[in-house]
């Protein structure tokens, strides 16, 4: 491994010109540097080949245009052999094009031992990771391609700062009262409504483009739906097939099976965009605390028309669910 030292510039890397390549030769690719420090293995008028025995992979490449920097290691360098055995280089001696380099380490009992090095024998590993290790050792990318990342990052801004950021992308045809009632909604942080439009003038659709806002603009992440029993599969299907969202259906058997891999484990903490039946709350008081332990940031309840109160009996059992996750929700 070779780990520089940015402050003594302990790696320095000079690209040499095209007629010294010499078999030998240790060669760092700038297109690919996680392949680690190459050695030149075969060279000839139009060619090289440069062999990576970190990856165990071998490169050709156009002797006219090689994408490749050399490796030149400076006196008081530190580098590392292949045994891993960390050196300091004392001098540097070029033998026709290869370095042979004069090293020196100190012993455990603070005497030094020297050798002489071969750059052939250099370990294979380089870290050049941290922008600035990658600046002073001239690993910099072309020009196009910073002015490309300007150019995709100011076009992510825009879309992060538009007013329908989460309203675009799904594939429905919406109507106008839809967009403006999604965007209504969908702005507000922890929006607590009543959607309460005739039937069939989509307020499913209305519901997915709340929640895809609120997914979009990190205003929510954590998000409950409540349908019939006789919904759930419906609703799992349009939020992905109609906006791109996966989330899980939670029934009986699923829950089940996470408390039997995991009793101690609660199910709502599993994933963070949950599709459940109000039944399955009402008929299991302990998936309800559950589910009351764990929070969500917003809740979504379909049908409600089926929560039933009056000034004589209060809530039916449904009622009394939804407001009990209401109190603890900050978003329905």
């Amino acid at each position: 491994m070779i780990e520089p030292n940015i402050h003594n510039l302990v790696l320095k890397i000079k690209v040499e010109k095209l007629q010294q390549f010499a078999i030998g030769q240790r060669w760092l690719s700038d297109t690919e540097t996680e392949l680690g420090l190459g050695v030149l293995i075969d060279v000839d008028e139009r060619s090289v080949s440069i062999l990576f025995p970190k990856s165990d992979e071998t490169r050709v490449y156009a002797r006219s245009n090689a994408p490749l920097s050399r490796i030149v290691f400076n006196v008081k360098d530190e580098l590392q052999d292949q045994e891993g055995t960390k050196w300091i280089v004392e001098s540097v001696e070029d033998r026709n094009g290869v370095v042979r380099y004069h090293v020196v380490r100190t012993l455990e009992d603070r005497t030094e031992e020297r050798k002489s090095l071969n750059e052939t024998r250099i370990g294979a590993t380089i870290q050049l990771s941290k922008p600035l290790d990658r600046l002073l050792a001239s690993q910099v990318d072309y020009k196009e391609w910073y002015d490309l990342r300007i150019e995709a990052l100011l076009m992510q801004a825009n879309m992060q700062s538009s007013p329908l950021r989460g309203l675009v992308g799904s594939r429905v045809g919406l109507i106008p009262h839809q967009l403006y009632i999604a965007h209504e909604v969908g702005q507000r942080f922890a929006p607590r409504v009543l959607l309460a439009d005739e039937v069939g003038l989509g307020k499913t659709i209305e519901a997915g483009l709340i929640i895809h806002q609120q997914l979009k603009t990190g205003r929510s992440e954590r998000i409950l739906i409540l349908v019939p029993d006789s919904l759930q599969y419906q609703w799992m299907i349009e939020m992905r097939r109609r906006f791109n969202l996966e989330f899980s259906l939670f029934d009986l058997t699923r829950t089940a099976s996470i408390k039997e891999h995991d009793p101690e484990q609660n199910p709502f903490l599993t994933e963070q965009k949950i599709i459940a039946s109000v039944d399955l709350m009402v008929d299991h008081e302990d998936l309800r605390e559950q589910a009351l332990e764990a929070g969500f940031d917003l809740l979504v309840v379909d049908e409600a028309h089926h929560l039933m109160w009056s000034e004589e009996d209060g809530g039916n059992d449904r009622y009394d669910l939804v407001e009990e996750l209401a109190e603890h929700t900050p978003g329905v």
